[in-house]
């Protein structure tokens, strides 16, 4: 086309694509995808549609054999996804989360007995690893004056959809008595709609980690198909090239997490990150079949509408924190250990109490106090990174929480009694894990609070001594 259609319509990876033009289409896109991959209504009801009448599992076999499959899945799983997700520029792994999802659901519809629900798992934990992609592409695509508005509406949208998808649920469940079956059809066909999505998603030209390496490769290897005689030279020269980019890849993952965590300051607030992270994930795990045990056989229970208010109540904690103007630097770990006492405390009476709803208020309050502070290491972490390492450090992050998980699931499931207060008992140790984080957080937090109090005074000295030196000024 002329210069002009050209400067209307910009050209992405070769097409021109007009819907797509600045920031808007692959940011709308996007949030739909978010929207519909998060819209699980099934996933409250997760644990009586598996040890219910549906599936006829027990709930041994759920904790002993099927929870566990996510945790050490992740575990394998999170490195090779974060590497490959750079490699293939985030589009096809997006569109394999989509896939994994469409998989892990219709195993969870038509599937039967542990295996099957083992599968299901597992996919699912496909789908969990490639999220680095989902958070990462939109930094590939968007202009970097656009990242925080972009971020605030994906992040909004994938709050909705699992909100939306919860107090569905709850609504289907307690005023149209609908079967879960229903429950898991409408989470199929909301999650193959994302995946239809993920295939009109525009392709980065060019990767966060390795800026420009792929446009040069795509110019190579242009210039080999024009010169070269032979197929196989050019497929061998590929493949070295590919080799010498992971090893690229690899060389600058350790270079960058030196430089990364060599900060005490973004150390702290990434530890929590990943302790926080993989102690919130055991809880809700697990919070399903507390659940259960506490009020057996209830199918009118509230989980639904307990999901919805907590993601609402973190979500507005997660913007009222953004408004609050502390010195987090100074105040930012004691404060994460203030809140992380409180999520301990809420832990322990959930192990404690008999009562649903108790146990209800208890989840609310951990989840809403979770959200808030992963916000603040969140904000925290990435105020001292250039934008390349946020998949980086992130991706780290999160892999240290499933190293993490995985040694608590091990713990947890070998050293679970038998009888009755298994639940009970499992919940005590989440509760003494989150009480040991509190502790450390707060000792760092007086000791941080202290040394920049004592530096602010020193220098308050040494500046008044200054002034009052009649030969220094």
């Amino acid at each position: 086309g002329t210069p002009e259609a050209q400067h209307l319509m910009p050209c992405w990876a070769g097409h021109y694509m007009p819907c797509y033009a600045g920031w808007v289409g692959p940011t709308v896109l996007l949030c739909i995808y978010g929207f519909s991959s998060m819209m699980r209504p099934i996933e409250p009801f997760m644990a009586e549609f598996f040890t219910g009448s549906y599936k006829n599992l027990t709930t041994e076999q759920v904790t002993k054999q099927v929870l566990p499959v996510w945790t050490y899945s992740s575990l394998i799983l999170l490195i090779p996804v974060l590497l490959v997700t750079d490699l293939l520029r985030y589009k096809p792994v997006i569109i394999l989360q989509g896939l994994t999802y469409v998989t892990t659901f219709l195993l969870i519809l038509f599937g039967s007995g542990v295996g099957s629900a083992q599968l299901a798992l597992f996919s699912y934990s496909i789908a969990m690893a490639a999220d680095v992609a989902y958070i990462s592409y939109i930094y590939s695509v968007v202009q970097p004056s656009y990242y925080q508005r972009v971020t605030s509406y994906v992040r909004g949208a994938n709050l909705l959809g699992y909100a939306v998808g919860a107090l569905l649920a709850q609504m289907l469940v307690s005023l149209g008595g609908v079967s879960l079956y229903c429950l898991a059809f409408i989470t199929l066909i909301s999650v193959s709609g994302a995946l239809i999505t993920s295939l009109f998603l525009p392709m980065p030209k060019s990767s966060l980690f390795f800026k420009g390496t792929h446009l040069a490769q795509e110019r190579t290897s242009d210039e080999d198909a024009d010169d070269s005689e032979s197929q196989d030279f050019n497929i061998w020269v590929k493949s070295v090239r590919a080799a010498k980019h992971v090893e690229r890849m690899f060389r600058r993952l350790i270079l960058d997490c030196k430089e990364c965590y060599s900060s005490v300051a973004v150390l702290f607030f990434c530890i929590w990150s990943a302790t926080g992270t993989c102690g919130f994930y055991q809880i809700e795990g697990y919070v399903q079949l507390l659940w259960v045990y506490i009020q057996p056989h209830n199918f009118t229970a509230y989980n639904g509408g307990v999901a919805a208010i907590s993601t609402l109540s973190g979500a507005a904690a997660t913007v009222a924190v953004g408004h609050v103007s502390l010195e987090w630097s100074v105040w930012g770990e004691l404060v994460l250990g203030v809140f992380t006492f409180l999520i301990a405390g809420a832990v322990f009476l959930m192990a404690l109490t008999d009562n649903i709803w108790i146990s209800y208020i208890c989840y609310i309050l951990c989840k809403t106090i979770y959200m808030q502070l992963i916000t603040i290491c969140t904000f925290q972490i990435a105020k001292t990174l250039s934008r390349t390492r946020y998949a980086l450090v992130f991706g780290m992050n999160s892999f240290f929480g499933t190293v993490l998980q995985s040694v608590l699931t091990a713990i947890v499931i070998n050293t679970k009694s038998l009888h009755n207060s298994h639940f009970s008992f499992q919940f005590f140790i989440y509760a003494s894990y989150f009480a040991a984080i509190s502790l450390l957080f707060i000792v760092r937090g007086v000791y941080t609070v202290l040394h920049m109090k004592r530096t602010s005074k020193n220098i308050h000295v040494i500046m008044n001594s200054h002034n009052n030196n009649p030969l220094l000024q």
